[in-house]
């Protein structure tokens, strides 16, 4: 495997635990990345769709089913109402914080099989990426 199927398969892993983490509070993986990302401010529609990667129409059907539970809630803006701002909701905002605090304890497992060099030398890479990454861009997701 060379260096790209590498990212791809590691990608996956990741995935496969966030799942598992939304899967023991009920929450499909982008409703737990919603909830996350409106847990401590409210944010525009139109700008949580480009963050998130995902068209306004499934972003809303997003927002539906998740309105549903009464974990996020729509209003316009106070400056130009034609602007929705999506928030958490208080249940939304508990659970939110509920599985960011499980991700970020468990998320780590994934580097469970290495040395403590190694470790730490994965944990020092990815906090590069991170922190060099545009997350507010439309091609990227925001943090969890």
């Amino acid at each position: 495997m060379d260096y790209g199927d590498k990212l791809f398969w590691l990608s996956v892993v990741i995935q496969r635990k966030y799942a598992q983490i939304c899967a023991e509070f009920d929450l499909t993986p982008s409703q737990a990345t919603l909830i996350c990302a409106v847990r401590n401010e409210p944010r525009q529609m139109a700008d949580l769709a480009a963050s998130l990667g995902m068209t306004k129409n499934a972003l809303s059907q997003l927002v539906d089913r998740t309105a549903r539970r009464e974990l996020v809630g729509r209003a316009s803006s106070a400056q130009d109402r034609r602007v929705v701002m999506l928030s958490a909701t208080p249940a939304g905002r508990v659970l939110a914080e509920a599985v960011y605090a499980e991700v970020a304890k468990r998320l780590p497992e994934i580097a469970k099989n290495l040395d403590a060099d190694d470790q730490r030398d994965f944990e020092r890479v990815a906090t590069a990426i991170v922190d060099t990454a545009d997350l507010s861009s439309p091609n990227q997701p925001i943090r969890p």
